[in-house]
């Protein structure tokens, strides 16, 4: 499985630890959001930075909807399929997400890509950035409803 970290809050005030725990995992802005591994080094930083972040398990679907619209590479240019043709071994988007998903596959594997996708921000807004999911505010892991944040970014 694979999470999708998103980036809440911002810079003011933020722990060395915290902030150098953010960089570590790419998250240097906020409304970026990378891609990470579900294993027990990743789970241990998302604890780290879980006031200023929230997190989730992201489904096929909603991480090929991602890729597609906000996937960069080198020159700010979109990913596309060609692109991928050409310098990997998957086909299409969907066949990257995929291996994404089994952790089979990350990001950066492919020469030329942004491991950081930059998103809008949520329409409607953030539940609230200083409470967790599980208290009505945005940080924190919410699982699954991760999608439905995701999906209000594109």
């Amino acid at each position: 499985m694979t999470y999708a970290v998103i980036r809440v809050r911002g810079k003011p005030d933020v722990n060395y630890n915290i902030e150098f725990t953010m960089g570590l995992l790419g998250l240097t802005r906020v409304n970026h959001c990378v891609l990470v591994p579900e294993n027990d080094s990743t789970k241990g930083m998302l604890q780290v930075v879980k006031d200023y972040c929230t997190w989730g398990e992201v489904d096929e679907a909603t991480l090929a909807a991602l890729i597609r619209a906000n996937g960069k590479i080198a020159g700010d240019d979109a990913l596309t399929d060609d692109y991928l043709k050409e310098k990997s071994e998957f086909a299409s988007i969907d066949e990257m997400a995929k291996a994404i998903i089994e952790n089979n596959y990350k990001m950066k594997d492919v020469e030329g890509v942004k491991p950081v996708l930059r998103l809008h921000p949520p329409v409607k807004g953030y539940e609230g950035n200083k409470r967790s999911f599980q208290n009505g505010g945005a940080l924190g892991y919410r699982g699954a409803k991760i999608n439905d944040l995701i999906n209000r970014m594109i």
